[in-house]
């Protein structure tokens, strides 16, 4: 982490032991730093059982946490000076605070998962992310509501974390499934926050290293390898302004390429007698596999989910997953440029022509990147909005910052809410020591 955003994160710190100091909690205090992700490339592959490339983002949530001696759960987000409660169990009453749903989700299922878990928590937290905007603040949300709960019961010590969760990817995996409502292993699930989603976003927030972007394989995930990033490069960030929600009226605009995914998967697994439980595992099965796929996305007839869009869906998921992203690493490995930029451009032009999920302002900021230098660009999370990432030089980030959000704000005068900022690959979620 740079020592500017250090410094920032230490201030904040401060400002949480004084809200904890003014609200009362336990003295006994942990700390923890969850980050953002950047999905540099790998875009709805994850769920699909492809390939991403991760890293972290310098910005996430600070947060404080404190055990308790009943099962009450208190967030207070001092940011914005809102409170949350409720109880550690597994059919809590919601409270009416939008964002609770994160963090309700998440100890609803400990309470399902984990019997030992018996200690509430007070916590206070303040997140720098922009919220809503494709940098997986939401499953940020998630990991730290988790760390708080799991701090104060010692889940790593029982029975059932034990037996269930022996990697950091085995973890993350977990915790995607918290989100999504499924169940890992002997762990059951339960409703999620109502996304049909992957692991790849806690993936990142748990697993990436500082400096790093790393390549991983989902379903099961698997870490591939990873490649340093040139310090004389850094990570421009455009928050577009257009929220990029994982609830309400997107989420159907979301999971409507997870159920296509699931169709794929569904007709193959039935046609020929087999029950993988990924597209990745079935493309990976057999040297038959993808031309029989072919074969049975024309010969459908399903008018709810039209032949076209689920060839689209099929033919993105195999060029990012097989051609995409290991060319893009090779590239970055090798420090050619052009070859990166020229990948991460087809992997853009895929998402807005087969995926269909881009809007007007975040495929302006990934072609105007480009036209102001930027080595390579691209949008990136659910898509429907959000971000899109620039690779520039680091002494000309601020000049870029400037140009670009310049454009922008020529282009879209009405996205006022849109954020730039420089980033280097930070380091996963942590406890900080107190």
């Amino acid at each position: 982490m740079s020592a500017e955003s250090a410094e920032g994160k230490a201030k904040v710190f401060d400002e949480l032991v004084h809200a904890a100091d003014h609200l009362a909690f336990n003295k006994q205090r942990r700390l923890f730093h969850v980050p953002g992700r950047i999905e540099v490339l790998g875009k709805h592959t994850d769920y699909a059982g492809g390939r991403s490339l991760l890293c972290c983002v310098e910005k996430g949530f600070c947060i404080l946490a404190s055990a308790r001696n009943d099962r009450g759960i208190r967030f207070v987000d001092i940011s914005r000076n809102s409170t949350a409660r409720w109880e550690l169990t597994s059919a809590p009453i919601v409270p009416p605070t939008s964002w609770a749903i994160y963090p309700v989700t998440v100890t609803r299922r400990i309470a399902q998962n984990f019997p030992s878990a018996q200690s509430g928590v007070d916590v206070v937290f303040s997140s720098d992310l922009p919220r809503a905007a494709g940098m997986s603040s939401s499953s940020a949300f998630v990991v730290a509501a988790f760390f708080c709960v799991a701090a104060a019961n010692n889940l790593d010590q029982s029975e059932e974390f034990q037996a269930n969760i022996q990697t950091k990817e085995d973890l993350a995996t977990y915790l995607g499934c918290v989100e999504n409502g499924s169940s890992f292993r002997l762990l059951a699930g339960d409703v999620g926050v109502g996304t049909f989603g992957g692991s790849e976003d806690h993936t990142a927030i748990i697993c990436c290293q500082a400096g790093q972007i790393s390549q991983f394989t989902f379903c099961p995930t698997q870490f591939e390898r990873t490649i340093a990033v040139p310090t004389e490069l850094t990570f421009v960030i455009a928050s577009s302004g257009v929220a990029s929600e994982k609830t309400g009226d997107q989420q159907q605009q979301y999971n409507r390429l997870s159920v296509a995914t699931d169709s794929i998967l569904g007709m193959w697994n039935k046609v020929y007698g087999r029950s993988v439980i990924s597209l990745g595992c079935a493309v990976a099965s057999s040297s038959e596999a993808t031309p029989q796929i072919r074969d049975l996305i024309r010969a459908q007839a399903d008018s709810s989910v039209p032949a076209a869009f689920l060839s689209n869906r099929f033919e993105q998921f195999i060029a990012e997953t097989y051609e995409i992203v290991p060319a893009a690493a090779d590239a970055l490995r090798q420090s050619n440029w052009s070859e990166f930029g020229r990948v991460v451009d087809l992997s853009q032009s895929y998402a807005e022509e087969l995926l269909e999920n881009q809007v007007s302002e975040t495929s302006f900021l990934a072609r105007s990147a480009r036209e102001l230098g930027a080595v390579a660009a691209s949008a990136f999370g659910a898509g429907f909005g959000g971000s899109v990432w620039a690779l520039v030089e680091s002494g000309k980030s601020a000049e870029f910052i400037d140009a670009w959000a310049s454009s922008y704000r020529h282009r879209f005068p009405e996205r006022e809410s849109a954020r730039f900022f420089a980033s280097k690959c930070g380091p996963a979620a942590q406890e900080i020591a107190v």
